[in-house]
């Protein structure tokens, strides 16, 4: 049996502050940090022993994925980054307070924003100084690939790639493989995964924090997926995700 387990990053500054993030880089919260280590030791205590992990190039999947891994004695595993597991993002709207936005510009237009399948928000200018193009990280990657603006389409694009080429073959060596990535790139993968419709993926919302697992036959072939945690919590916490930017 092959397992893949996903895990949105613990909280961050910004999830609590409840401001569209994107390719912002910010860190954890308090509580997201505690968030990861729980997340770590669930791991732990289920017998996961994980040989390799995947992450973005954003600090708050990568200190969850590393405090993760320093709960179950895993540091050392080989860990690979990459932009294809980055958020979606979010144009001109990152930085912003979700319900202050939403009292601006209406509760339709910003969910149309937010969870549309192919409607990005309004992208970033070119010279906008918070865009990716100015970030070291990304100064070996082509201009047209570093985004003003993304929908989940455009996630879900350039993620399938990485999937194909990088991380099945990896699940199918080692048989467990971690990630540690972002609701909106982790909703793409679970897209993928399960052959979601556009309809569907998009209410579907990934908590923080919570080990989500995928168990698939030799052949890749998916077996089954479950959240590793209390079902009731569980879903309190998918609820609290889909109500972010509802007016207050």
């Amino acid at each position: 049996m092959n397992k893949l387990v996903l895990v949105r990053h613990g909280e961050s500054i910004w999830n609590k502050a409840n401001r569209f993030t994107g390719w912002t880089d910010v860190g954890l919260s308090e509580k997201g940090i505690k968030e990861a280590v729980e997340a770590g030791r669930t791991l732990k205590k289920e017998g996961y022993a994980f040989k390799v992990a995947y992450t973005s190039y954003l600090t708050r999947a990568i200190k969850t994925l590393w405090i993760m891994l320093e709960e179950m004695d895993r540091m050392w595993i080989p860990v690979y980054n990459s932009w294809r597991l980055n958020e979606k993002h979010y144009g001109m709207l990152q930085g912003l307070n979700k319900s202050e936005t939403t009292d601006k510009y209406g509760e339709e237009q910003v969910h149309l924003w937010r969870r549309s399948y192919d409607v990005p928000p309004p992208p970033m200018e070119a010279d906008d100084e918070r865009s990716s193009a100015r970030d070291p990280r990304y100064a070996d990657l082509p201009k047209e690939q570093i985004p003003m603006t993304e929908c989940l389409k455009d996630v879900v694009d350039r993620m399938v790639p990485y999937w194909t080429g990088e991380i099945a073959p990896a699940l199918r060596k080692h048989t467990q493989v971690l990630v540690s990535a972002h609701g909106n790139s982790l909703r793409a993968v679970v897209k993928y995964l399960k052959d979601m419709s556009p309809e569907d993926i998009l209410k579907f919302n990934i908590p923080t924090g919570i080990p989500y697992v995928f168990e698939f036959d030799d052949g890749l072939n998916l077996q089954k997926d479950y959240f590793l945690g209390d079902p009731e919590k569980v879903k309190k916490l998918m609820e609290q995700v889909a109500n972010q930017a509802k007016k207050k």
